[in-house]
């Protein structure tokens, strides 16, 4: 059985498309038994700066672990973290 879907508006803007998709289902729009992954090989993740006090011989040590790795500190931070398991 084919479930006829409602045409999806236009909108004037992000905003406004936002708005829409919060408050109605978008299952009477579009089928989604039928849609494919999207690959997004140029999306980069949004980034936040953060401030970190760290104690200066610790600082010192990292800044030797990334330049024998020849590496910027902050990117061998990134690595760490991420190596780190998450707790579940």
């Amino acid at each position: 059985m084919n479930k006829r879907l409602n045409p999806i508006p236009t909108f004037s803007g992000e905003a406004a498309e936002r708005a829409f998709w919060e408050k109605n289902d978008s299952t009477v729009y579009a089928d989604w038994k039928k849609a494919r992954v999207a690959v997004l090989p140029n999306l980069k993740p949004s980034t936040q700066t953060i401030s970190l006090r760290l104690p200066q011989h610790l600082l010192d040590s990292i800044k030797s672990a990334a330049n024998a790795r020849d590496v910027p500190y902050q990117s061998l931070v990134k690595v760490w973290l991420q190596e780190k398991p998450q707790d579940s």
